[in-house]
C-alpha cells in the first residue's frame, strides 16, 4: 500500500513538472510573439516541429511572419534577452543558438570597443550578453541536449 502512495506522488510530481514546462513554454511563446510585435512583425504561425526548449532557460521558435512581409524566423526567449535573426543564417535551432552566441560575444566586444561599457548600465548589458552567449555556446555543444 505504502508503494502504491509512493508511485502515485512520483506520478504527480512528474505532471506537476510536465505541467510547470507546458506553462513555461506557453509564457515565452508569448514573450517572443510580443517581442515581435515590438519590432513590427506580426507572427503568423509556428513550426513546432523545428523549434526547441529547454525550460527554464532558453526556447528558440522557428516562426512565421505575414507582416510586414512574409518571413521566417528564429525567435529566442528564455532567461536571456530576446533575440531574432531571418532563418536563412542557420538550418536548425541549435545552429540558431550558435548564431546568437557569436553575435552577441561581437555586440558585446562592439559595446566595450566604442567606450560605451563606461556608463553603468551599458557595461551590465555587455555582461550579460557574454555571460549569455556562453551558456548559449555550451547548450549548443551539450550532445545530451540534441540526442
Amino acid at each position: 500500500m505504502t508503494e502504491q502512495a509512493v508511485d502515485q506522488t512520483q506520478a504527480l510530481t512528474a505532471e506537476q513538472q510536465e505541467e510547470l514546462r507546458q506553462e513555461w513554454i506557453r509564457e515565452h511563446f508569448q514573450k517572443a510573439n510580443k517581442f515581435l510585435a515590438e519590432k513590427g512583425i506580426i507572427p503568423s504561425k509556428v513550426i513546432a516541429d523545428e523549434s526547441r526548449y529547454l525550460a527554464p532557460y532558453v526556447a528558440v521558435w522557428k516562426m512565421q511572419s505575414k507582416q510586414p512581409k512574409k518571413q521566417t524566423f528564429w525567435v529566442m526567449s528564455g532567461d536571456l534577452p530576446s533575440d531574432y535573426v531571418d532563418v536563412k543564417v542557420a538550418a536548425t535551432a541549435r545552429e540558431a543558438l550558435r548564431h546568437f552566441s557569436m553575435v552577441w560575444q561581437l555586440k558585446a566586444e562592439n559595446l566595450q570597443k566604442s567606450g560605451a561599457t563606461r556608463e553603468p548600465t551599458q557595461a551590465k548589458f555587455a555582461q550579460l550578453l557574454v555571460s549569455r552567449a556562453e551558456s548559449l555556446y555550451h547548450i549548443h555543444n551539450d550532445e545530451k541536449l540534441w540526442g
